[in-house]
């Protein structure tokens, strides 16, 4: 074995025992396999530009079901490279590529960096929030998804970069903020590109406010195993939560990989959480429409819920997820990333 892939994996063993990532997952949980499989649907959403929004790709989603719609919230890049955020809905999946578009810019959220939305309805205020980053971990709210305009401005969870991150982010960027909750306790997921996952919290009851004693969840000596786009989410009828983050692969092509714990806190066990166990890869995705993509990058759950508790059927697993042509390249910023769903095929879907 090579000397620096024998230092990572030496290097793996040690952060295993020491309750941060390792390599090799139980046989299953609470309902969800060792291993899986997923057949994805060709491409569902593309950039639709206007004559003042020259949009490029779309990019992590966040999906509901709400008064029988899918309603999705997404990131949109522009040709000068700029990040913004649009709103679209639709009854049937098929209804996806014509279905219109809403550009949040034109709400009170504004203009400005605005990226990788989550959408939920936050049940003790009877309110919907919409997390995304800014440079800050940032929401705004509304008593109505389905009306876009009516979100109100920014405000910011945390008015600083927490010192731990700080400390521990070196080259990476602080991105993909991500809420969950469970009956006292909600929780700020972060991460920075450089191999560690966040959490911050504070209580249901101050909620939205009082977010702090950030610690390190989950770390990795390799940046690119544990790089971004954490999703936690409740098993529905069950104690346990599921943890994905993406990694970028030894081939340079994003995938995620999986974790569990008895709560949000954790400790996180490794699930499906290696390049060759991953959770989704292109490797255990079966395109029946043609492989347009060898990315399954950042997205989203489809949910049992719509609330802050995250809920997912373990039995019946699909993930709005952003792809890309196999053959593009150049600037992140105009990597033209559309969105697929895949659909867990080892279950009883």
């Amino acid at each position: 074995m090579p000397k620096k892939r024998l230092c990572a994996a030496l290097t793996a063993l040690v952060l295993s025992l020491t309750g941060t990532a390792a390599a090799e997952g139980p046989a299953s949980v609470a309902g969800l396999p060792s291993s899986f499989q997923w057949s994805s649907s060709g491409v569902l959403i593309s950039p639709k530009p206007d004559a003042t929004h020259a949009i490029v790709s779309v990019k992590d989603p966040s999906v509901v079901r709400y008064k029988g719609q899918w309603l999705v919230y997404a990131t949109t890049a522009n040709t000068a490279g700029g990040w913004s955020l649009q709103y679209t809905h639709f009854s049937d999946w098929s209804q996806a590529p014509s279905a219109p578009r809403y550009f949040l810019d034109q709400s009170a959220i504004g203009r400005g960096y605005r990226a990788a939305p989550q959408l939920f309805y936050f049940a003790p205020r009877k309110k919907w929030y919409l997390v995304y980053q800014t440079g800050l971990p940032s929401y705004s709210t509304t008593d109505d998804p389905t009306k876009p305009e009516t979100w109100s401005a920014p405000k910011n969870f945390l008015p600083t970069m927490p010192d731990i991150i700080k400390q521990n982010i070196g080259n990476g960027y602080w991105v993909d903020m991500w809420v969950v909750c469970d009956e006292e306790m909600c929780y700020l997921f972060s991460s920075d590109d450089n191999g560690h996952l966040y959490r911050s919290e504070t209580t249901v009851k101050d909620f939205p406010n009082g977010f702090g004693n950030t610690q390190i969840a989950l770390q990795d000596a390799n940046r690119f195993a544990l790089f971004e786009a954490s999703n936690v989410y409740k098993i529905s009828g069950t104690n346990k939560y599921l943890l994905i983050v993406e990694a970028i692969g030894s081939d340079g092509r994003r995938y995620f990989r999986s974790w569990t714990a008895n709560g949000i806190a954790g400790a996180w066990t490794p699930l499906a959480a290696t390049e060759a166990n991953p959770f989704a890869r292109s490797t255990n995705v079966t395109f029946p429409d043609g492989a347009w993509t060898k990315d399954i990058s950042h997205g989203e759950m489809v949910r049992d819920s719509i609330d802050q508790t995250m809920q997912i059927d373990p039995h019946c697993i699909r993930y709005l997820y952003q792809g890309m042509d196999p053959s593009a390249g150049g600037d992140y910023s105009q990597l033209p990333w559309r969105l697929g769903l895949l659909t867990q095929t080892n279950s009883t879907c």
